[in-house]
């Protein structure tokens, strides 16, 4: 079965900072950003590098979504995190890739499969598409990506490094 990745903005701004955003399109078979998400980015600083890829190769990945489902809009999410739950709920199709604790917590409720951006960093990794994780993952810790030790640990592990 192909896979869609729905993605929201953390991973693309995090991918962004350390110059691996396009790892996003070349790690599945079709990508989504809602155009919540993509508000958002945009709405970051003119030298972001997300929002600057977003203009310059990111258009086409936009999606419009409907009106987000009255479960996922009664947890309070961001709109991008209830639009990438949305297009997710129901389609066995899509994967949400999202970091934050909350939203993945909801996207399990769902039954949605879910990966964060360490978890995208592993599969590039054993795709042969970056040579090793771990800096990868200091990079993102030190430009202030929020991820528990153990967390970080366990990805450094399935990542064979």
């Amino acid at each position: 079965m192909s896979r869609a990745w729905v993605v929201n903005a953390s991973p693309l701004i995090s991918l962004g900072t350390i110059g691996h955003i396009e790892l996003l399109p070349s790690l599945c078979d079709e990508m989504i950003i809602p155009e919540g998400v993509a508000r958002e980015v945009d709405a970051g600083p003119p030298s972001d590098a997300a929002r600057l890829w977003l203009h310059e190769r990111g258009e086409p990945f936009v999606r419009e979504v409907g009106a987000v489902l009255p479960i996922v809009a009664s947890w309070d999410l961001g709109l991008g995190e209830g639009q990438v739950l949305s297009l997710c709920h129901g389609d066995p199709s899509r994967e949400a890739i999202l970091d934050d604790g909350s939203a993945r917590r909801r996207a399990v409720a769902l039954g949605v499969p879910v990966r964060g951006t360490l978890s995208v960093i592993v599969l590039a990794k054993r795709r042969g598409l970056v040579p090793a994780a771990r800096p990868l993952f200091e990079q993102l810790l030190a430009n202030g990506l929020r991820a528990d030790e153990r967390v970080v640990e366990r990805a450094i592990e399935l990542a064979g490094e």
